[in-house]
């Protein structure tokens, strides 16, 4: 299993659960999970295993449109605050 992603309902909105390893090749899917779950959906991140540079670059995107990450382990937050940085001096 390389990724898996379900959709479960919390307190009124669609939360999209990632599962395993959240790599570019797996985007395309996760954005389209993400854009059928509106209105203001989240990601789940608890069971992510391990992430590459295509897949934190998506989740600043995401949480800048909104999108909350739930449950994000301290390396991928810490990744995602540096890619943020690093955007923000280009």
């Amino acid at each position: 299993m390389m990724l898996r992603i379900e959709r479960t309902l919390a307190r009124g909105r669609a939360v999209v659960r990632l599962i395993g390893r959240l790599q570019g090749d797996y985007l395309a899917e996760v954005k389209a999970e993400i854009e059928s779950s509106e209105p203001r959906p989240a990601l789940d991140l608890q069971e992510v295993t391990l992430v590459d540079v295509e897949a934190v670059r998506f989740l600043v995107a995401c949480e800048n449109r909104g999108v909350d990450l739930l449950h994000c382990s301290p390396y991928i937050r810490r990744w995602v605050a540096r890619e943020r940085a690093h955007a923000g001096r280009s």
